[in-house]
């Protein structure tokens, strides 16, 4: 069965970036998609460049937000559009193979699944390879992703009609992880398609190329979304970090 899947982008002045990001939609070997964009109230040319896609291709759809809410609230925003029995994220600087949708679509199907990711590679901001691969643990168990986030945001796909639509708290930081970890507390073990389907974009004023930045907002997973106590979420920060710089660094390979 040919299922519909909603792709939800949020944007914010990503005029650098978006039109490779559609394209990499559109040239989905898998083509009963919907790809669902909510612009930030950017001020650069985004919303101009998605309306040239909009007027072109049926499935792509803009809604504007017209003040600035953070990515969060537009990721939401997405998502209470949806109309897909599944839920794919890419946002608006990354790239997907074109077998991406294709291959994780039947992954799901064969293995009567609900929920996948896949690994993917990494470019700079230019769009230069980086010969540099994010793998993760085959099976990935709650417990694992409780001590580190292995599930790439543009990897990832889930069955709205299983879990229903997974919308959290906008003003809570690493909303992914969090989305992940609401997945993995029911179904417990998670399968990876075990190749890359996806390029990462690393940007120099991303959140993930600031280290202090990455380090607040995990600990606030503990702290907020686990709600445990301030010494207790430390130690488990403590943990965090060994499992991230020493851990995660083994399945990080070069290409």
């Amino acid at each position: 069965m040919n299922d519909l899947v909603s792709i939800l982008t949020p944007t914010y002045n990503t005029e650098k970036f978006i039109r490779s990001t559609i394209e990499s939609a559109q040239n989905q070997i898998y083509t009963n998609w919907e790809m669902i964009l909510v612009d930030d109230a950017s001020a650069d040319n985004t919303v101009a460049i998605i309306e040239e896609f909009v007027k072109k291709d049926s499935r792509i759809k803009l809604f504007k937000l017209p003040q600035n809410r953070g990515n969060g609230f537009a990721r939401n925003a997405a998502l209470e559009k949806a109309t897909g029995k599944y839920i794919a994220y890419l946002d608006a600087d990354d790239l997907w193979f074109p077998e991406k949708l294709e291959k994780q679509i039947h992954f799901l199907k064969a293995n009567n699944l609900h929920f996948t990711f896949s690994f993917y590679d990494s470019i700079d901001e230019d769009g230069n390879d980086l010969n540099r691969r994010v793998e993760s643990p085959n099976p990935l168990t709650y417990k694992q992703l409780f001590f580190c986030n292995y599930v790439g945001n543009l990897t990832a796909i889930y069955d709205a009609d299983y879990f229903g639509k997974i919308i959290l708290e906008t003003s809570q930081k690493r909303q992914d992880w969090r989305i992940w970890l609401t997945i993995l507390k029911q179904i417990k073990i998670a399968k990876p398609v075990p190749e890359s389907l996806a390029f990462y974009r690393i940007r120099k004023d991303s959140v993930s190329s600031s280290k202090f930045k990455l380090i607040k907002h995990n600990f606030g997973v503990y702290r907020e979304f686990h709600r445990y106590n301030f010494l207790f979420s430390v130690l488990l920060m403590t943990r965090f970090l060994f499992t991230q710089l020493i851990i995660k660094s083994k399945y990080i390979k070069k290409i």
